[in-house]
């Protein structure tokens, strides 16, 4: 039996996160941020002054790839790194002035993807779309 890439759940979600990642690029790129980078953004809105291991255990992404990720964002402005009061070995990342006034823009550029992506869909379709999205990372998470 032949694979069926269109009858594949796990081949399309990987082809609607890249879809959904190209969608916020335009957006993105335009306000100085890479979709990449929008998951620490909003983790430092919703909680400034983090540390890198904190900041990994909330995104589940590999060290060298948020090393990597804040390394960016720190060359572009967005964040300040600062050494941590009581671990030498530990840095507490933080929002620069530019990092915290691109909140607004960025929610909106995300908003704008996310219903560029969900064009056609009844309000209904959307929000259980978006729930049996949230089962299927939960489930993702078990394995």
């Amino acid at each position: 039996m032949a694979f069926d890439r269109s009858q594949s759940a796990t081949y399309l979600a990987g082809q609607m996160a890249k879809s959904f990642a190209r969608s916020l690029q335009k957006r993105s790129t335009i306000l100085g941020f890479s979709p990449g980078q929008f998951p620490v953004l909003l983790e430092l809105w919703q909680q400034d002054g983090l540390t890198q291991k904190q900041l990994l255990d909330k995104l589940e992404v590999e060290q060298a790839t948020l090393a990597n990720t804040l390394a960016r964002m720190e060359r572009d402005g967005l964040i300040a790194r600062h050494p941590h009061p009581g671990d030498k070995r530990a840095q507490i990342i933080t929002l620069t002035e530019l990092g915290r006034d691109l909140e607004r823009q960025a929610l909106d550029a995300a908003a704008e993807a996310d219903a560029a992506m969900f064009q056609g869909f009844r309000r209904f379709e959307r929000e259980l779309m978006i729930e049996y999205m949230k089962v299927i990372i939960e489930n993702a998470r078990k394995l």
